[in-house]
């Protein structure tokens, strides 16, 4: 019996490809332009920046070598990396990994230069909840990928500049990345805040998408955003203390079965913290996560404050505890905990409970009609979440 067979032309070319190293090239490569100091796998720049680099998928097909290298920018500052994914591709790998390192330095990287040395900054003032915040934005790159004849480059920022100051909220730093690209009938619409999508914004780049003549040829066109806030961070906690917080949280709510425990729970937890009203922010906004991530329905940008009869409406992005306490669900949900705990958090959401509602009612409505099908989560849309802070001088940080 044959146990080994001769490797045809298709698997010598898939082990080359895997056997260039496209990491070091690219770090080396970067290295090399940026003038940093390359260490321990990574690339330290002034003013305590660091550019790491991860390689994704990468192939050949019809000889030509195509790359997705994704580069992370961190800094101390930073609550969440900066993160681009960059698709390139040469005919050799070399040319690959300089095409990649290429896109990166003329779309995020400088943009980032732009912030660290202040150049041409656009004023940005923000002013949610009685409260006041200055920006200064850095936005001047574009990356353009496709027939380029007679196009102008396009500030993508424009189509949304009455709308950016509600995305921003109290952080030192904000992060837009915007990316649209477009071949026959298939579009794509991307705006990310801080890693985070942000499915409202979308919309005000249809019709400009629309525009494009893709019919022949892929095209794409990338901008990133930098905001440095001018004054100083003043949030009394970090973002370390809430994930710890909803973890806390999070296991609580798996063993919780009356009122009187969740009281208790709550208590214990303001303690904790020090900080009743991010505590109160943590125990609310953990089911209401888990009930998003887990049930599949569409859910909007927005945060709703209750405040007597009124409805404040703000951005999630401008209160900085959710995204923390999305970061600890996405953590233990990775970890693949049993079904039943999972439930017992969700059955604690106050949207699962009006979902159900709605869900039996529409369904009852419907129920014997030729054709009809029952509505499910990923078919109802919510605007965002409404939630309610017992406190005379709640401060939305």
């Amino acid at each position: 019996m044959a146990f080994f067979k001769k490797k045809d032309k298709a698997e010598k070319a898939s082990e080359s490809v895997k056997e260039f190293d496209y990491k070091t090239e690219i770090l080396n490569v970067m290295n090399e332009k940026l003038k940093g100091n390359l260490y321990d796998g990574c690339i330290i720049m002034p003013r305590g920046f660091t550019i790491d680099v991860r390689i994704g998928k990468h192939e050949e097909q019809e000889e030509v070598k195509l790359l997705q290298a994704v580069f992370v920018v961190e800094h101390d500052d930073f609550d969440e990396p900066i993160i681009d994914p960059v698709d390139a591709q040469g005919k050799t790998c070399e040319e690959a990994a300089k095409m990649a390192v290429d896109i990166f330095y003329a779309g995020l990287w400088h943009t980032i230069d732009q912030s660290i040395y202040k150049k041409s900054p656009i004023p940005v003032t923000v002013n949610y909840l009685d409260q006041h915040y200055e920006y200064d934005m850095y936005a001047q790159s574009i990356v353009r990928i496709g027939p380029t004849e007679g196009k102008q480059p396009t500030m993508l920022f424009k189509f949304i500049q009455n709308e950016i100051p509600k995305y921003l909220g109290s952080k030192k730093y904000y992060w837009f990345r915007i990316y649209l690209a477009k071949h026959k009938e298939r579009e794509i619409i991307e705006v990310r805040v801080n890693g985070s999508v942000c499915s409202d914004l979308h919309k005000f780049f249809k019709p400009y998408l629309d525009s494009w003549d893709a019919s022949k040829n892929f095209i794409c066109e990338k901008q990133h955003g930098i905001f440095v806030q001018r004054g100083e961070d003043q949030c009394p906690f970090k973002k370390e203390d809430v994930m710890e917080a909803a973890r806390y949280v999070i296991d609580k709510l798996t063993q919780i079965k009356t009122r009187e425990e969740y009281e208790a729970m709550a208590k214990d937890l303001a303690e904790r913290t020090g900080n009743a009203d991010m505590a109160a922010e943590v125990r609310i906004f953990v089911p209401e996560i888990f009930a998003k991530m887990t049930l599949g329905y569409n859910e909007g940008d927005s945060l709703f404050l209750l405040d007597g009869d009124n409805k404040i409406e703000f951005r999630k992005t401008q209160l900085r505890s959710y995204f923390y306490i999305q970061q600890a669900v996405l953590e233990y949900l990775g970890k693949r905990p049993p079904q039943e705990a999972v439930q017992s958090i969700v059955f604690k959401s106050v949207a699962f409970a009006e979902m159900r509602k709605l869900m039996l009612n529409m369904n009852q409505q419907t129920e014997g009609q030729e054709g009809a099908q029952k509505v499910q989560p990923k078919d109802l849309f919510v605007p965002g979440t409404a939630y309610k802070i017992n406190s005379e001088n709640y401060k939305a940080w």
